[in-house]
């Protein structure tokens, strides 16, 4: 497989996020995610490299994608926590683009509400959203449509984006949303709650 590598430069500023997993296309399109967000971000497949191409110091996030083999992404989050103790290692949900970028958004950003304000039911297959003021409110469904490693293929669904009153509310899944390999993300104004709807089958993260 080709080796996918950013500039060493791209994760150099405060705010980046490195992206360490396997598919060249899922990670070149969560690197377009991220930077849309805001953050300076980049990417690699090269795992033995990592060390020597970034400097963990400057780096204040990592993504693990779920094909970096268990004995590679131990080997390195003991690597770049010893060279840089304050960083925020992420185990991505699966090889969504979306999904990973709003994993990175919710450990930024979701600080406002208390505890327990958003949660989501398996069982039920809805969130639920108890809210004290009114709030702009987002539902998203991510899941997999095609599971070929390297480059899984998925695709994402609006399911309620609209303002909500205070109080509890539930907010149901769509029938046609598969219950596996899918997750829902729920932005509540500026914060932002990625669930997993389904577990995932071994091979299936990217």
């Amino acid at each position: 497989m080709k080796s996918t590598d950013t500039s060493e430069a791209e994760v150099a500023a405060a705010g980046s996020v490195l992206v360490i997993g396997r598919s060249e296309k899922v990670l070149r399109e969560t690197v377009d995610h991220l930077r849309r967000n805001g953050h300076t971000a980049g990417a690699t497949n090269d795992y033995d490299s990592v060390l020597a191409r970034y400097d963990a110091s400057s780096i204040d996030m990592v993504v693990f994608g779920g094909m970096v083999p268990p004995a590679t992404k131990e080997r390195l989050s003991i690597q770049l926590l010893e060279a840089n103790p304050t960083m925020t290692l992420i185990q991505g949900l699966a090889g969504i683009p979306g999904l990973i970028a709003a994993q990175v958004e919710a450990v930024s950003r979701s600080d406002r509400l208390e505890p327990g304000s958003v949660e989501y039911n398996r069982q039920d297959r809805r969130a639920t959203i108890s809210l004290r003021s009114p709030e702009q409110v987002q539902l998203t469904g991510f899941w997999g449509t095609a599971f070929i490693p390297p480059d899984p293929q998925s695709t994402s669904e609006v399911i309620f984006d609209g303002r909500l009153d205070a109080g509890r509310h539930e907010l149901p899944l769509p029938a046609h949303i598969p219950s596996s390999v899918s997750f829902v993300v729920v932005r509540v104004g500026t914060d932002v709650y990625p669930f997993e709807v389904a577990p995932l089958p071994m091979t299936s993260a990217d």
